[in-house]
C-alpha cells in the first residue's frame, strides 16, 4: 500500500475519541458528583418535614408532586434555553435556580410557614430537571454506537452525592439544630449549596458549549464540497468494509420513537416516584428512625445510578426497546418484593428499593438513547426539554398520588399497583410496531 492510501485509510481504521466529548463528559461528571448531594437531600426529608408541619401524612406526598411540578417546568425551560443558548447557559440556570428553592425552603421551616414551604419546594425541583437535563448533554458529541454509555456515565457521577446525602442527614440536622434551624431543614443547606457549586463549574468549565458544537459541526459537515477521489484513496477505499447507507428517518417514524421514548421515560418516573415517595413515611409508621429511612433511600438512589454503566451497555448492545422490557420487568419485580416484605424488614425494603433504582436506571437509559438518536439537532434540545416536562408531570402525579393511596388503602397495594403500572409500556412498544429497536453506526435508529 502506498504512503497515501496507507494515510487515508487510518482514520477510518482506527477512529480516536473525540477529546471535545471526553473534556464535556468530564465536566459534566464532576457537576453530577456535586449535584448529586442537592439531588438526594429533599427525597429523604421532603416528606417528613411537610408531615412535621401540617401534622398529618395524607399529604406527605405533596413534597414530591411539587419537586416534580416545579422539574416540569424547569425541564421545559431549561430544554428551551439550551435549544437557544447551548447547554452551559441552560444547565447553570437550572442548577442556580434549585439553590434558590433550597434557601427558601430552610427559610420557610425557620417561620414555620406552609405556603411559603410549598412555593420553595416547586423552585427546588429545577435542581432535579437540571440533574437530568445534564445526561443529553453528555450525548450531544457522542457517537450514535455509545450515546447509551455516554448517558450512561454521567448519571453514575451522580452516585457520590446522591448516596451521601441521605447518609447525611443526622449530621445535618445536628448543625441546623445548632444554628436554630428545624433538624429536617438541614438537608437542604446541604443541597442549596451542591446546586451552586454544580452551576458554577458548568459555568466556568463546560466550554465549548457541547450541543452549540454539535451544530457547528453538522454543518460544516453538510457544507463541505465532496471531493473527487483519487486512485490510491480509492483503492485504500475499497479494501475496508462498505458504510452502511443512511436511510433518512421520516416524520411519522420520528414521532412513533419519540412517542415510545417519552412512554418508557414517563412510566419509569411515575412509578419510581410514587413508591420512593411514601417509603420513609411507611418505615416511621413501623418504628424506624430517620437515619434508617435514610439508609434505604441511599440504597435506592445508590441502584438508581450506579449500575448506569451496565444500563448504557446493554443499550448499545441489545437496544433501547429489549432494555425497556427488562424496566418494566424489574420495576414489577420492585413493587412485588416492597409490597410483601415484612415492615420490619430493613433489607428487604432496601432489596425493593434497590430494584426500584435498577428499574429506573434501566428506563431512563434506555429512552433517552431512543430519544436522542431520533431527533434532529435543530429540535433536538427542545424536543428532550418537552419529553422532560411530560416525565415530570409523571413523577408529580406519583408522588402526589402516593399519599393519598396509602392513606386510603395501604404501602402495600401502591408497591403492588405501581409494578403492574410498569408493564403499560408493552402495549406502547407493541403499537409502535417499526420504532427502531438498536442504532446504527450512520445515526439512524
Amino acid at each position: 500500500m502506498t504512503d497515501q492510501a496507507r494515510t487515508a485509510a487510518e482514520p477510518a481504521a482506527a477512529p480516536r475519541v473525540d477529546p471535545q466529548q471526553r473534556r464535556t463528559v468530564l465536566v459534566l461528571v464532576l457537576a453530577q458528583v456535586l449535584s448529586g448531594a442537592g439531588l438526594a437531600a429533599g427525597i429523604t426529608v421532603g416528606a417528613l418535614l411537610a408531615a412535621d408541619m401540617l401534622a398529618t401524612t395524607a399529604y406527605a406526598g405533596l413534597p414530591a408532586a411539587l419537586f416534580t411540578a416545579g422539574s416540569a417546568a424547569a425541564a421545559l425551560v431549561v430544554g428551551r434555553l439550551s435549544q437557544r443558548w447551548g447547554r452551559r447557559a441552560g444547565l447553570t440556570s437550572g442548577y442556580l435556580t434549585g439553590a434558590v428553592g433550597a434557601a427558601g425552603v430552610v427559610v420557610a421551616a425557620v417561620l414555620d410557614d406552609v405556603v411559603l414551604l410549598f412555593v420553595a419546594f416547586a423552585v427546588y425541583g429545577a435542581g432535579t430537571a437540571t440533574n437530568l437535563q445534564a445526561r443529553y448533554a453528555g450525548a450531544d458529541l457522542a457517537s450514535p454506537r455509545h450515546r447509551g454509555r455516554a448517558v450512561s456515565t454521567v448519571l453514575v457521577a451522580t452516585t457520590v452525592g446522591a448516596v451521601a446525602g441521605p447518609n447525611l442527614v443526622g449530621v445535618m440536622g445536628d448543625l441546623a439544630a445548632g444554628w436554630g434551624i428545624p433538624p429536617l431543614a438541614g438537608p437542604f443547606l446541604l443541597g442549596g449549596a451542591a446546586y451552586a457549586a454544580a452551576g458554577v463549574v458548568l459555568w466556568v468549565l463546560l466550554r465549548p458549549d457541547p450541543l452549540l458544537l454539535a451544530r457547528e459541526r453538522a454543518e460544516q459537515a453538510a457544507l463541505a464540497p465532496t471531493a473527487p477521489a483519487s486512485a490510491a484513496q480509492t483503492t485504500a477505499t475499497a479494501t475496508l468494509a462498505p458504510p452502511p447507507p443512511v436511510v433518512e428517518p421520516t416524520d411519522r417514524q420520528v414521532r412513533r420513537t419519540v412517542l415510545l421514548a417519552g412512554t418508557i421515560m414517563v412510566l419509569t418516573q411515575g412509578v419510581m416516584v410514587a413508591i420512593m415517595t411514601m417509603t420513609p413515611i411507611h418505615m416511621e409508621h413501623h418504628g424506624h428512625a430517620v437515619a434508617t429511612a435514610g439508609f434505604v433511600i441511599a440504597v435506592h438512589v445508590g441502584m438508581m445510578y450506579l449500575p448506569s454503566p451496565l444500563s448504557g451497555w446493554l443499550t448499545d448492545r441489545f437496544g433501547p426497546v429489549r432494555v425497556a422490557v427488562a424496566a418494566a420487568a424489574t420495576l414489577l419485580a420492585a413493587g412485588l418484593v416492597s409490597a410483601l416484605v415484612p415492615p420490619s424488614s430493613v433489607v428487604g425494603l432496601a432489596v425493593g428499593l434497590g430494584l426500584l433504582g435498577l428499574g429506573w436506571s434501566l428506563g431512563l437509559v434506555s429512552g433517552t438513547a431512543l430519544l436522542t438518536t431520533s431527533v434532529p439537532l435543530e429540535v433536538r434540545a427542545r424536543t428532550q426539554g418537552s419529553v422532560d416536562l411530560a416525565v415530570a408531570l409523571a413523577g408529580a402525579a406519583g408522588g402526589l398520588g402516593s399519599g393519598f393511596v396509602v392513606a386510603s388503602s395501604s404501602y402495600a397495594a401502591l408497591a403492588l399497583g405501581g409494578g403492574v403500572l410498569a408493564l403499560l409500556v408493552l402495549p406502547v412498544i407493541a403499537f409502535a410496531g417499526r420504532a427502531p429497536r438498536r442504532t446504527s453506526p450512520a445515526g439512524t435508529v
